[in-house]
């Protein structure tokens, strides 16, 4: 099973935003992570999922042969965990969720909310990265 963690952070909203997502595979923990200078938390929860899902196709090699292979997603975004799960209305970002649409495809995968800011260990160290990151385009 693959667990991943995903968080965003925006300084403003819109402001300068970073995201993070942890990976647990295979006994490793893999930090991914990034920013950008003029964006939305919202915009960052997602990318946090694209990026996540796209690391799981490319380097740990998740494919149709392999489709099976369970994949956890937590979240402290309620915008992010309802509109897959509950096919919540996609009223903006429609670019994003395209891409999430596409790196999700066929995987198998069950997303999960999670209090942010709580108790759990690799929620709080995305979050703490995703802050960092926009943190680091802040005048």
């Amino acid at each position: 099973m693959i667990k991943i963690y995903t968080d965003g952070s925006c300084l403003g909203n819109p402001g300068p935003g970073g995201w993070a997502a942890i990976v647990l595979h295979d006994g490793n923990e893999v930090e991914l992570y990034g920013n950008e200078k003029d964006t939305t938390n919202n915009r960052m929860e997602i990318i946090s999922a694209v990026e996540a899902l796209k690391w799981v196709r490319n380097v740990a090699k998740i494919n149709e042969n392999n489709q099976k292979e369970q994949i956890k997603i937590y979240a402290d975004s309620s915008l992010l965990v309802k509109t897959i799960n509950e096919n919540w209305k996609r009223k903006k970002n429609q670019d994003l969720w395209g891409e999430l649409d596409k790196a999700r495809g066929f995987l198998n995968i069950k997303w999960e909310w999670v209090k942010g800011h709580h108790e759990d260990k690799y929620n709080n160290k995305a979050d703490k990265l995703a802050l960092e990151q926009a943190k680091l385009l802040q005048p």
